[in-house]
């Protein structure tokens, strides 16, 4: 069985519209807080894509068997320049199994930890450039994709050359996908460009979207309150990247990260 984040109960056929970069202007949101500054580290020796980002979206679990987390924004000047917090902790939710190694990373893995597998319930462990934004409602975002009731959707049938992308219902011929407009979880989200891998069934559609309650996770994807979810789009210009990790593995990163804020097992609070 195929599986979307939040999927909903009606499964379409569809066309591609690829996710493009965007660009909005950067605005000031109410989750901004005083600037705490990070080490600087020497780009070459973190992962791509956070090399030369300018810009983070650091989600962080205490384990990778949990599905609650936390969120922080994270800007620079340049890639040699430290980190500069620019949001508090926010609580979010990953997939209700927890996380998995996405397969970019998997050199990262330690010992009998999940990797990332179609269907899992996992959102992918790693580093990741966000892409479109998308919604119910139109939007002048560089790149936006407007959602369309039966014509967009998100493939994520392995055998289709469309497999891991938004597309058209024209496009995709006899594939099973999700209809993204039946999924009130979808009215704002954004799309994570997760590098997949079809053959191996890594993981599709990966989003950023609506959550549905602050203590249940998605079915891979990163879940939080609408107003974040609004705010993100606004601050994730073309090159922002996620991360996306346990905080027992921010070590196997030296000097690439600020360090972690985790929200406790235990539900903290947030509204859906």
């Amino acid at each position: 069985m195929l599986a979307t984040c939040e999927r909903g109960d009606t499964r379409t056929m569809g066309t591609r519209t690829m996710p493009g970069a965007i660009g909005p202007i950067f605005a000031a949101t109410a989750i901004l807080v005083a600037p705490v500054f990070f080490s600087p580290v020497l780009a070459a020796s973190c992962p791509a894509p956070l090399a030369q980002a300018k810009r983070l979206v650091l989600v962080a679990t205490q384990s990778m068997d949990t599905a609650l987390a936390t969120l922080q924004l994270f800007t620079r000047r340049s890639a040699d320049m430290p980190w500069k917090r620019v949001s508090a902790a926010e609580p979010a939710v990953v997939g209700k199994a927890g996380l998995g190694w996405g397969y970019p990373i998997l050199d990262a893995k330690e010992g009998e930890e999940p990797e990332k597998v179609e269907g899992d319930k996992r959102t992918p462990a790693g580093f990741f450039r966000i892409g479109a934004s998308f919604g119910f409602a139109p939007s002048p975002r560089r790149g936006y994709i407007e959602l369309k009731s039966g014509e967009t959707v998100c493939v994520e049938d392995p055998s289709s050359p469309l497999y891991n992308t938004i597309a058209k219902r024209s496009d995709i011929g006899a594939v099973l996908a999700d209809d993204m407009r039946s999924s009130p979880f979808y009215r704002s989200g954004l799309f994570v460009d997760y590098p997949s891998d079809g053959a191996t069934r890594r993981g599709s559609c990966i989003l950023i979207h609506i959550w549905s309650a602050p203590d249940k996770g998605t079915a891979g994807c990163v879940g939080l309150p609408e107003p974040r979810v609004e705010a993100l789009q606004e601050f994730s210009r073309a090159g922002t990247v996620i991360a996306i990790l346990p905080a027992t593995a921010f070590d196997r990163f030296p000097g690439c990260l600020p360090p972690p804020t985790v929200r406790p097992a235990a539900l903290t609070g947030g509204t859906p």
